[in-house]
């Protein structure tokens, strides 16, 4: 039987991770002694695995209790495994293309400041300088009109 520090050790988790999977209900297997100290045995520690490689998935906690009592009902489950994880793999994909579109983002606005230190286009980027470039007749990315005020 392991401690949760060894077994922390053992699975790469945090112990606080250990305790916090325990509380949750993952650890189907996981025992406790006479003091309610948790005591892991092997099995424990293949649920602990098992837990780590589902969070490196994204998949919440809450997500991977499910995925746990799938599991504990036996191999006639299997197909909501795979259904689960195409569910997330999915997300993923679209977390993935919005990441792509933010570096795709940034990476024009890198070529941006390089030319506004090179000096080849002024400093758009600043809307505190919109006013006074609004006044030199340079287009500003502001979506309003300068109002013109009546006296």
């Amino acid at each position: 039987m392991y401690t949760v520090k060894e077994a922390a050790a053992m699975t790469g988790l945090t112990e606080h991770a250990v305790r916090f999977y325990t509380d949750k209900g993952l650890v189907p297997s996981i025992q406790r002694d006479k003091n309610n100290i948790r005591l892991f045995d092997d099995e424990s520690i293949n649920w602990l695995y098992g837990i780590r490689c589902l969070k490196q998935t994204g998949l919440p906690i809450e997500s991977i209790k499910t995925y746990v009592d799938l599991c504990l009902e036996g191999d006639s489950t299997i197909a909501q495994h795979f259904a689960m994880m195409m569910e997330y793999r999915e997300a993923a994909l679209l977390q993935l293309e919005e990441a792509k579109q933010r570096v795709a983002h940034l990476e024009e606005k890198a070529l941006q400041y390089q030319a506004i230190l090179e000096q080849r286009i002024p400093d758009l980027t600043n809307p505190g300088n919109w006013g006074k470039l609004l006044d030199q007749d340079v287009k500003v990315p502001a979506r309003r009109k300068r109002m013109v005020r009546s006296s």
